[in-house]
């Protein structure tokens, strides 16, 4: 019985490895994109606030401050 399930287990196993990979490498890209780039971090705001809340909580707690308030301040400039 246990034979039959190693191959299914080895599939489980790789399937799982490679949906972590995409996660990371997924992440990785969008914290990349956000840190980059002040016009997607405004899409970001618009659609998906949660997201950028967690990029601006994760800057900061790495010690890079000022992110949030130079987003703020050049999109409500932009306003006017």
């Amino acid at each position: 019985m246990a034979r039959t399930l190693e191959p299914l287990a080895k599939k489980i196993f790789k399937g799982v490895l490679v949906a972590e990979l995409v996660g990371v490498f997924g992440a990785y890209f969008l914290f990349s994109k956000m840190h980059t780039s002040q016009d997607f971090r405004q899409t970001m705001s618009k659609k998906y606030p949660f997201i950028l809340e967690v990029y601006y909580k994760s800057t900061e707690k790495s010690g890079m401050y000022g992110i949030r308030e130079l987003d703020q301040k050049t999109w409500l400039n932009s306003k006017n």
